[in-house]
């Protein structure tokens, strides 16, 4: 046998066992990362596919679709169809409830901001060993169902809540105030539900924070508002960015909050979209008004990041 009839691998060794290194690795990281893929799959992009394929659909005459190519889910958002004569009306109700649900959702937003920022720095401040206790009382809201939280609410909220007893005692109301199935209980309801949200993410951030810096901007004479607002705010900035949006996207979609506190008379997003999986059993308008909703807060997401990162870069 000649030296030419012999095969020899292309590269030196070390070159084929790295390969194969990387190889058994990449394997590894699939298999480890297929259960999570998995469920991201089927319980996430699988029932979006589905919204997107129903409003794409025609409405069953008593619920369900109808396999029949149509548009008129996204028209209903934005027109009024005629029945005798199939003219097209420009309808603003449903961008009203959009307008609505962003308004409360930003109210929401700003509120548990305002509130929480102060909570958080108070946290962040307080000797190593009693935060945890501060965190605990924090999080004791989650250890209860949203559901009974918000029951909670609607009992102080009524007529014959704790506000309007304790007012009319003291002789302060003749008739009791009307702060129930109004946007202003709607409002009270998502702060009180998602103020946690805003504190944690804050606190985190605080908690990181060299406060020497802080010293040393008061070692400079500067004022308490220019050392919040150059120094902690700033470098807060990660926890405010996050808490709000963890506040900002459930409260725009909220369900249980506003059908209790609302009591259905101003709906939001959410219950615009269970009332048309529910009693009104169209699901492809309900498909469609879940998509724009997330397309919607996908570009806002989008065009936030954008202005992140190249406001970073120019820092940078």
């Amino acid at each position: 046998m000649t030296a030419e009839a012999i095969k020899t691998p292309e590269g030196p060794p070390s070159s084929i066992t790295e390969r194969t290194v990387a190889g058994r690795q990449a394997r590894t990281r699939g298999l480890l990362l297929a259960p999570a893929m998995l469920v991201i799959g089927v319980f996430g992009i699988l029932p979006l596919f589905i919204a997107l394929t129903y409003s794409f659909l025609e409405g069953g005459t008593y619920g369900g679709v109808e396999w029949v190519f149509s548009t008129e889910a996204y028209v209903q958002l934005l027109f009024e169809r005629d029945i005798f004569e199939e003219t097209l009306t420009f309808n603003t109700a449903y961008l009203e409830i959009f307008w609505r649900s962003f308004l409360l959702a930003a109210f929401s937003t700003l509120a548990c901001l305002l509130i929480g920022f102060p909570a958080a720095y108070f946290m962040a401040t307080r000797p190593a060993k009693s935060r945890d206790f501060w965190v605990f009382l924090i999080t004791i809201p989650f250890w209860t169902n949203l559901l009974i939280r918000t029951f909670s609410i609607q009992l102080i909220l009524r007529d014959e809540g704790v506000i309007n007893i304790v007012l009319t005692e003291l002789g302060l109301l003749a008739q009791p105030l009307q702060l129930i199935y109004t946007d202003f209980a709607v409002g009270l309801g998502l702060i009180y539900s998602f103020l946690p949200f805003m504190v944690l993410p804050i606190y985190a951030a605080l908690e990181r924070l060299d406060f020497r810096l802080v010293e040393a901007g008061f070692d400079l004479y500067a004022t308490r508002a220019q050392v919040l607002r150059r120094i902690v705010v700033p470098l807060a900035k990660p926890g405010i960015v996050a808490g709000s949006i963890l506040v900002f996207i459930p409260g725009l979609g909220a369900w249980i909050t506003p059908e209790l506190l609302g009591g259905g008379k101003e709906l939001m997003i959410g219950n615009m979209i269970a009332l048309q999986f529910g009693s009104s059993r169209n699901w492809p308008f309900g498909s469609a008004a879940a998509l724009v909703l997330m397309a919607m807060v996908l570009v806002a997401l989008v065009i936030y990041v954008r202005n992140v990162g190249k406001s970073g870069a120019d820092h940078g």
